[in-house]
């Protein structure tokens, strides 16, 4: 049988936790400082778990759900005095990656027992229903399920966690980000690894606000660890800094304004990643924007004088 991520590897991260290697997209799902870390870096910190109280609902999208440790880590740390209720949707092409970390006691001893039981009812049945909340899991191609969401659902959080663009565009594209955006609620965010400038450039289009992440402990310092982008809201703006988050660079502004920031397309939603790699290409090519190797070499120069523990490089082999 052809399973759609290949055959699978286990790995072990830096902070001691599992992840998986995919053959297929031949890539880990997580970094390799930690697949917690990264969860709590990317994913945690910056969603300020702690705005959300008791008298509210948080609703939350995972977009490539994998092993489950980017929803597992905000169900743990949602405050515990009064947590608001959750409504939870996850999207994911293969459900072998929960059933390897639950069949692992050293990923199931990371969660509490009431989050273990949400990802057993998940494996089980691909739902999860308790006091605090729903869940529900839409196996098969993201791009077909995410119309499967309720109509006039309004996000809080998205967390898209896919394979990096080199290697799965099909989930960053104009397209497909654009669709993510217009599901998030005034105020809602999206969160992510990546820092491509396709990616970025996407989400702005979108109408989106964006901000730089900050490394993850332990994670090599870089110009960029990944990307919120949030809903604007009317009556409050989103800070410059916040809790893992900074905003956008000089030189990953100009970046946005490179042949790297030409987005990945995807007009009907069904291409495949060959297809949609050929095209963009081709209007690289024929576009007037600055070269991105152009940009390398301004910035670099710049940087590894200023700062040597980073340098600009290219991004969309980004994990």
């Amino acid at each position: 049988m052809r399973h759609p991520l290949g055959e699978l590897r286990a790995i072990e991260t830096a902070d001691g936790s599992l992840s998986l290697h995919s053959d297929h997209f031949d890539e880990a799902f997580h970094s390799s400082t930690g697949a917690l870390e990264e969860a709590e870096a990317k994913f945690v910190r910056p969603a300020e778990l702690e705005t959300f109280s008791q008298n509210s609902e948080l609703k939350l999208l995972d977009v490539c759900f994998g092993m489950g440790y980017n929803s597992a880590a905000i169900m743990r740390s949602l405050p515990p005095a009064s947590p608001p209720r959750l409504q939870w949707w996850g999207l994911e092409l293969d459900p072998r990656p929960l059933g390897w970390g639950l069949g692992h006691k050293p990923f199931r001893e990371l969660w509490p027992s009431g989050v273990l039981q949400r990802l057993e009812q998940l494996q089980r049945s691909g739902r999860w229903c308790d006091r605090g909340g729903h869940g529900s899991m839409l196996w098969g191609d993201a791009r077909h399920n995410l119309k499967k969401l309720p109509g006039g659902c309004q996000l809080d959080l998205i967390l898209l966690d896919a394979f990096s663009p080199v290697h799965c565009p099909q989930l960053w594209s104009e397209e497909f980000l654009a669709a993510l955006a217009s599901r998030l609620a005034p105020g809602g965010r999206l969160l992510t690894y990546c820092r491509a400038a396709a990616v970025r450039s996407s989400l702005r289009r979108a109408g989106l606000t964006l901000r730089s992440l900050l490394p993850a402990k332990g994670e090599r310092a870089e110009w960029s660890s990944g990307t919120l982008a949030l809903k604007p809201r009317t009556n409050k703006a989103l800070a410059a800094e916040g809790p893992g988050w900074t905003s956008l660079s000089a030189m990953e502004e100009e970046h946005l304004n490179t042949r790297a920031s030409v987005p990945y397309r995807d007009p009907h939603g069904d291409e495949e990643a060959v297809s949609i790699q050929r095209r963009r290409e081709l209007e690289q090519q024929s576009c007037d924007l600055e070269s991105t190797s152009a940009w390398h070499r301004r910035w670099r120069s710049h940087v590894l004088t200023n700062r040597p523990s980073t340098r600009p490089e290219s991004d969309d082999k980004q994990r």
